[in-house]
């Protein structure tokens, strides 16, 4: 069962009230509505969290992500304390679960944009019809993780007890290979342009993906999953399998929560013309099979037509997606990364040497550079540092912290280009016949020199930054095989 919500400050994760199809008879309703009520007050934020990102936002916008993510841990952390050891677990039918206090158990992605509760059949492990129990759970919603954005792409995440769930149907080595392929396609996909971007990744699975899973009695199509009542919504995959008629999937598909939804849910979705153009699409044959797919989950399937209608937003900082992008590798890690250390002891002596001109210039410039925005100026070369010296596992992180803030540092530049326009406008005509070197110095109009050189260093350091984390990220460069027999030739090695 997944919270849903972008889990920020303004909408945290909450867990919806309507039970997902496969708990109805393993839960009681009234202790599940009330667990319901307790969990979701667990996963609410503090007022003084938000209002601490928002300052941190404006001030220091790395440092915000950073807040956000630790508080985030903290709270995944709580949720799970909570429901481990701190609840009762009333709401559950079986009595051998309540007892050892292991019917539930709350996980979440790595990247802590999607967190879900598990539930366990306790007691009902020797049962014999467990094989048609399970074959219920399909087709099963999986929800990726991430927002589509730089600090957090979209991402497949399969932990051992989602690999032993479709292990009954598909090889682990064919499963892993198809989420590792997946996850090389997805990274790329940014939110702000998701009609553009998620076309390839719907062409790579029909193409890459599902020729290979129907071998195995397995389908795969793309959906979006969990809107909410802010518009927000998260993308997942829905896996078929067993006598699903397969040829029904390629229609597309729309489904809600429940027969009685009410009509602020119910507009709750990434668009109204969304949901009519599926609607037209749907056949009379097909409305029986609607309420087995959703399995309370509301949402739709994602094909190429359905695809255009897809809304997204745009933020303030949507022009920084200029320089952050999560790219393809381009392999070359070793150059990469002397590239990346030349670029980063040059942007710090250009740096100062801008400083000390703007010093010289007008103090209120050199102030006011260095003031908008605090620490930007300056953090890029310690984070870099930070970054190129830490262990492998945790150098993409670092990088993109890196990588933000050298983007966050080009308000500092703009802000010199601003400094000097004005000294150039309002103090030129100032000068006499008498001016003495010193002042020659300091009023000379090549004051744009060195910041068009420090915007120019930021800007090629951006584009190695982002090849360097692909390269981090994706270093089996056969995920990328445009032919799917070369790609399926390396299963083994996955």
């Amino acid at each position: 069962m997944y919270f849903m919500g972008p889990n920020t400050f303004r909408e945290p994760w909450h867990l919806p009230y309507s039970r997902p199809h496969a708990i109805i008879e393993m839960v009681y309703e009234d202790a599940f509505n009330r667990f319901i009520d307790e969990v979701n007050s667990t996963a609410a934020y503090d007022w003084w969290e938000g209002s601490v990102h928002s300052i941190l936002s404006v001030l220091a916008n790395p440092c915000a992500w950073s807040w956000k993510q630790w508080r985030r841990r903290r709270k995944i952390h709580r949720l799970q304390q909570y429901v481990k050891s701190q609840y009762d677990h009333s709401c559950l039918r079986s009595c051998r679960s309540r007892a050892l206090y292991k019917g539930m158990k709350v996980g979440a992605t790595p990247d802590l944009m999607v967190a879900y509760v598990d539930f366990f059949l306790g007691g009902d492990e020797k049962r014999v019809d467990m094989v048609s129990i399970i074959q219920k759970r399909f087709p099963m919603c999986i929800l990726f993780g991430g927002d589509g954005s730089y600090m957090s792409p979209y991402s497949l995440h399969s932990d051992a007890l989602l690999t032993n769930l479709l292990g009954q149907h598909i090889p682990p080595s064919v499963w892993h290979r198809f989420v590792a392929g997946l996850n090389a396609q997805l990274r790329t996909v940014r939110h702000g342009s998701i009609r553009s971007a998620l076309l390839p990744v719907i062409r790579w699975v029909n193409s890459h993906g599902n020729p290979q899973l129907e071998f195995h009695g397995v389908r795969i199509e793309l959906g979006w999953f969990q809107a909410t009542a802010s518009g927000y919504y998260q993308l997942g995959i829905l896996v078929f399998v067993g006598d699903f008629p397969l040829n029904t999937v390629n229609q597309s598909v729309s489904f809600s929560r429940s027969d009685d939804e009410s009509p602020r849910n119910s507009s709750a979705c990434p668009s109204n013309s969304l949901i009519e153009l599926q609607q037209d699409l749907i056949q009379p044959r097909h409305g029986l099979s609607r309420k087995r797919i959703n399995g309370g989950i509301n949402g739709g399937l994602i094909n190429e037509i359905s695809l255009q209608s897809l809304e997204y937003r745009r933020d303030l900082l949507y022009p920084f997606s200029l320089l952050l992008n999560n790219t393809r590798p381009v392999g070359r890690q070793d150059t990469l990364l002397r590239l990346i250390s030349i670029l980063l002891l040059a942007d710090l002596s250009v740096t100062v040497l801008a400083l000390l001109q703007f010093y010289w210039l007008a103090l209120a410039a050199f102030l006011a550079i260095l003031v908008i925005l605090p620490l930007a100026l300056l953090c890029p070369f310690p984070a870099g540092l930070n970054a190129l010296l830490s262990k492998e596992i945790r150098r993409a992180s670092l990088t993109r912290v890196y990588a933000l803030w050298n983007a966050t540092s080009l308000t500092n530049v703009i802000m010199a280009f601003v400094c000097g326009v004005i000294h150039s406008v309002f103090f030129s005509g100032q000068l006499s016949d008498k001016t003495n070197i010193w002042n020659a110095i300091r009023d000379d109009d090549k004051w744009w020199v060195l910041p068009t050189i420090l915007l120019l260093l930021k800007w090629i350091q951006a584009w190695f930054l982002d090849w360097h984390v692909a390269n981090l990220e994706v270093s089996d460069f056969s995920l990328l095989c445009p032919d799917p027999d070369t790609f399926w030739a390396y299963e083994s090695g996955a």
